[in-house]
C-alpha cells in the first residue's frame, strides 16, 4: 500500500480528489504540484505540509515562493520543478494527473527511480506508450491506472493468468453531452454546450474530450499501450449510465466488467492501495435503484474523432503523439471560441496528413511530433 506520494496536478479534478483519499487513509504527501492556481495550491501546502511544491508557471511559482515563506516548503518552477517532484526520494507512489503531454518526461523520471505511478495521464501512453512500458519493464516501476476505465479493465485482470486468453478489451463510454446527434447537428455546438457533461465533473479538456468522443480514442489508444494488444482488441461500448466501468471479455466467452458509482476516487483509492482493497466511507452502488444498464453502439459518423484514433493506433510510430498534440490545440481554440466544435476533428485530421510519422520513434522524435501537430492546427 502507498505511504507516501508525489501528486503531479494537485489543484485538478482527480488531484483533488487523491487529496481526499490521501487524507481519508492517513498517506503523506511529500510534493505537490499545479499549472497557475496560487492560491488553491497555497492552501493544499499548508493543509498537507509537503516538502515540495511546484507551480509551473515562474512568475506564479516566485508569488507562492513569498507567500510560503518561512513554512520550510520548498517551491520551484517549470518542468523542473515537475521532474523534481517525480523524483523524490521519500514518494513511494507518483499520481500523474497533470493534463497533456507535459506529464510524459515526468513520469519517465518517477519510472526510471522505479515507483509506483498512479497513471490518471493518459496523454502520457498515447504519446509514448512503447517507450513508456519498455522503460517501466527495464525499471521495476509498478503502473496502476487511475481512469476509471482503465481501473475496471486492471481489476478485471486480476484474475486472468495468460493474457493470451483475452479475446478484447470493451471500454464504456457515456457518450457525452451530444449523443444522439448528427455530425450536421453539432456544427453550432459551444463550449457552454459541450461542458455539461451527463454523469461527471471533470477539468474542461477532458470534458470537450468526451463530447467529441476523443477522450474513448484516447483510452482506446493507452489500453493498448498498458495491456500489449492490438487496436482490433480493444473497443468502446456506448454506456449511458456510466456503472459499468469497463469490461474484458475472455476467448471462452466470458465477460467480466467491474460496476460502481461514477465516483473516481474509487479507482484513486484502488490505485493507492492495490493490491489490497480499503474501506470506503462512500455509499456502494445500490442495484436495485440505479435503474436499467444500456449499451449501443458509438457513432463515428457523427462523431469522427473516435475514427481517427483508432487509425492513428493502427498507423503507429508518431501518429499517435500527432493525434494528441493536435486535439491538445483544437481543444484549446474551441475553449476560447475560435474554433467551432465540428473543426476539432477537421483540424486533427489535417494534422494527421500535413505531419510526417516517424517509425519507431526516440522520446526527441515524440516531442517534435508533438510540437509539429499543434503548429498544423493553427
Amino acid at each position: 500500500m502507498t505511504k507516501t506520494i508525489a501528486l503531479l496536478g494537485a489543484t485538478g479534478s482527480i488531484g483533488r480528489q487523491t487529496l481526499e483519499v490521501a487524507r481519508e487513509l492517513g498517506i503523506s504527501v511529500a510534493a505537490l504540484t499545479a499549472h497557475t492556481q496560487i492560491d488553491l495550491l497555497e492552501q493544499q501546502a499548508r493543509q498537507f505540509m509537503p516538502r515540495l511544491a511546484v507551480l509551473y508557471d515562474p512568475d506564479a511559482a516566485r508569488e507562492l515562493e513569498g507567500r510560503l515563506r518561512g513554512t520550510g516548503i520548498e517551491v520551484l518552477a517549470g518542468e523542473e520543478g515537475l521532474l523534481a517532484a517525480a523524483s523524490l526520494d521519500e514518494a513511494d507512489t507518483v499520481v500523474t494527473a497533470v493534463m497533456g503531454s507535459v506529464g510524459l518526461r515526468p513520469t519517465l523520471a518517477a519510472i526510471e527511480k522505479g515507483k509506483r505511478i498512479a497513471l490518471a495521464n493518459k496523454e502520457t501512453l498515447v504519446c509514448a506508450g512503447e517507450l513508456v512500458m519498455d522503460a517501466a519493464e527495464r525499471y521495476g516501476a509498478e503502473i496502476v491506472p487511475v481512469d476509471s476505465e482503465h481501473s475496471a479493465v486492471f481489476q478485471c485482470l486480476q484474475g486472468c493468468r495468460d493474457r493470451r486468453e483475452v479475446r478484447r478489451i470493451l471500454l464504456t463510454c457515456s457518450g457525452g453531452p451530444f449523443y444522439g446527434k448528427t455530425f450536421g447537428e453539432l456544427e453550432d455546438m459551444t463550449a457552454a454546450d459541450a461542458l455539461r457533461h451527463p454523469n461527471w465533473h471533470m477539468g474542461p479538456k477532458i470534458t470537450v474530450d468526451s463530447a467529441t468522443l476523443m477522450n474513448k480514442g484516447l483510452e482506446i489508444i493507452e489500453a493498448m499501450r498498458l495491456y500489449r494488444l492490438p487496436v482490433e482488441q480493444v473497443q468502446a461500448v456506448i454506456h449511458r449510465q456510466s456503472i459499468v466501468h469497463s469490461l474484458v471479455e475472455f476467448r471462452d466467452g466470458a465477460l467480466l466488467a467491474q460496476l460502481g458509482t461514477p465516483d473516481m476516487k474509487l479507482p484513486i483509492r484502488y490505485a493507492m492501495t492495490y493490491p489490497h482493497r480499503a474501506e470506503s466511507p462512500d455509499a456502494p452502488l445500490d442495484l436495485l435503484t440505479c435503474g436499467a444498464l444500456t449499451f449501443d453502439r458509438p457513432d463515428e459518423e457523427a462523431f469522427p474523432c473516435l475514427r481517427l484514433a483508432r487509425e492513428a493506433a493502427a498507423v503507429g510510430g508518431t501518429a499517435c503523439a500527432i493525434l494528441n498534440g493536435a486535439n491538445e490545440a483544437a481543444v484549446g481554440l474551441f475553449l476560447q471560441g475560435k474554433l467551432g466544435f465540428n473543426d476539432i476533428p477537421r483540424r486533427v485530421e489535417r494534422a494527421l496528413e500535413r505531419t510526417e510519422v516517424q517509425y519507431q520513434p526516440s522520446l526527441a522524435d515524440i516531442l517534435e511530433a508533438d510540437r509539429a501537430a499543434r503548429r498544423a492546427v493553427l
